[in-house]
Order: C-alpha cells, then structure tokens, then sequence
C-alpha cells in the first residue's frame, strides 16, 4: 500500500534540499566585502601638454584637491586630458565647490568632457571662459 507518511517526507527532504541549493548559489554570487571601483586616470598639466603633467587617479564623484603630493598643481593647471567616458569638474576653490562667477568674470568652475583641454578656453557656465591657473579641485564621473 501507499504510504503517505514516507512519501511527504521524502518530498520534503527534495524541497529542503532544493531549498539550500538555491540559497547557496544566491551566497555565492553576493559580494562579501565592499564593492571597488577602478580609478580612471585624468592627466592634468602645469603647461601644455607633456609639461608638467601628473596622472590623477579619479574615482566617481570623488573630490581631488590640488593639496599634498599634488599642491605643485594648485592653481597652475593649464591643460587637462579627460579620458573617453568620464566628464570633469574644474573649482576655484578647494572641497570642489563653485563660489559663483569670480575674478572680474571668470566662473568658478569649468565642464571638461572627454578630449585634450587647454584651460584657457574651457567651457564654464557662461560660456568658454579663461580658467588657466586657476584650478584648486577638481572631480570626475562617467557620462
């Protein structure tokens, strides 16, 4: 005869089974640490370029100021390669925040997609703008 007491546990050691298998390949496919992201390298030159140039690794939406190793660059940028796919916030001011339009008309921030940039003609919000040596942070982030 039939025995329902053997067959609803064997169908539910199937499923309790079947059960952990699946959450073991849920496990393994999460991340157990912290997600990293790989940092793209924005040159930005003293000069033009091949002068006075330093490659900065930039991570999205991550504030680099010109302070530290890098303080030989503040406010003395004049040209900034930005790599395919990123565009690039140029500051006055360090903390990468924008004061307004500043020296007799200069905005405080410029807009760098990507390509070879010569500061001196970069565009700002009003318009292309003369921002040469006038860069104290900067940040970067995938279009």
């Amino acid at each position: 005869m039939f025995n329902s007491k053997a067959l609803l546990t064997s169908t539910l050691a199937v499923v309790l089974v079947s059960f952990a298998a699946a959450l073991a390949s849920i496990a393994a496919a999460t991340p157990v640490g912290p997600v990293t992201e790989t940092p793209v390298t924005v040159t930005v030159c003293s000069g033009g370029v091949g002068v006075g140039c330093a490659g900065v690794p930039t991570v999205s939406d991550t504030c680099i100021n010109l302070t530290g190793g890098l303080s030989f660059l503040n406010k003395e940028i004049s040209t900034a390669l930005v790599p395919g796919g990123m565009i690039c916030t140029f500051f006055q001011d360090f903390g990468c925040t924008a004061s307004g339009v500043v020296n007799a008309g200069t905005d405080s921030q410029v807009f760098l997609g990507q390509g070879t940039w010569n500061l001196a003609k970069a565009p700002g919000l009003s318009g292309i703008t003369n921002f040469n040596d006038l860069t104290s942070s900067f940040t970067c982030s995938p279009i």
